[in-house]
């Protein structure tokens, strides 16, 4: 539930981290190259094993994914630029009429602050289906350009919010347009609290340097801006770990190719 922003770290530093670590590779032309192979950043979709992370938010009259109404969606999927920065790509979002025979917590409505009745909302809002199917034809516009398979859903409490976005999808028969995974999720809570201690999102943002303004809080497009740049911001300050798994598959193929050299020399 959850602004757009620029990535939380400077492009211009990283590239110039980057550029100092090439221009401190040994001058030989087969070492450079060697040097500027290690050093390229990944592409999105080796980064996330071909998924697509798409920051999701939405806001409802009620915590019952079945019964409740969906009344806002908002999603932005975040990308990967040449110098190896995560930043907020464009938002996809929709104020959406409560599907018939909805349950309206007056609770709800008076927390979010959203009146499914008020004229001008009217005006804009879309049935359930149009928005869907909408937003997806986005996305998965931005998952082909991208190589990646299928998106996967970044919240902040993300399982509330994929439990309301896959209610929607079945009541609107679009199984086979959406493109979320539908049960693995990025959730923003567990990052947080492993990176600052905190799991309310106002409080994680504060604590990453992040503006946050409570009086825009509760709106999807909102909350979902500020969750970006809050997994942006996490991702673009934290290494990964040293990976076992890339490691084992490097010696192996520097084994291979020790045998194929020394078969070679054999052969001569």
């Amino acid at each position: 539930m959850t602004t757009q922003n620029d990535a939380a770290l400077p492009k211009n530093d990283w590239a110039n981290t980057n550029n100092t670590c090439l221009n401190t590779a040994p001058s030989a032309t087969a070492n450079s190259a060697s040097a500027t192979d290690e050093l390229a950043p990944m592409r999105l979709k080796e980064r996330f094993r071909k998924f697509l992370p798409v920051v999701v938010d939405v806001e409802t009259a009620g915590f019952n994914a079945q019964t409740d109404a969906l009344l806002e969606i908002a999603c932005i999927p975040v990308l990967l630029d040449e110098q190896g920065v995560f930043y907020p790509g464009e938002a996809f979002n929709a104020h959406i009429e409560p599907f018939e025979g909805a349950n309206l917590e007056p609770s709800a409505l008076a927390f979010t602050g959203i009146d499914p009745n008020n004229p001008l909302r009217k005006a804009i809002a879309e049935d359930e289906k149009t928005a869907l199917r909408r937003i997806f034809k986005g996305l998965k516009e931005v998952r082909r350009a991208e190589d990646c398979r299928q998106c996967v859903l970044i919240g902040h409490n993300a399982h509330f919010d994929l439990a309301f976005l896959n209610a929607a999808v079945l009541r609107t028969n679009s199984k086979n347009h959406n493109p979320f995974h539908n049960f693995s999720v990025f959730d923003t809570v567990t990052l947080s609290a492993l990176a600052f201690g905190q799991t309310v999102l106002a409080r994680a943002c504060k604590a990453a340097g992040l503006d946050f303004d409570g009086n825009d809080a509760h709106s999807a497009l909102y909350d979902t801006q500020k969750t970006a740049e809050l997994f942006c911001h996490i991702l673009n300050s934290y290494p990964m770990l040293a990976n076992a798994i890339h490691n084992e598959q490097e010696n192996t193929e520097t084994a291979a190719k020790s045998a194929d050299d020394s078969n070679a020399d054999d052969a001569k």
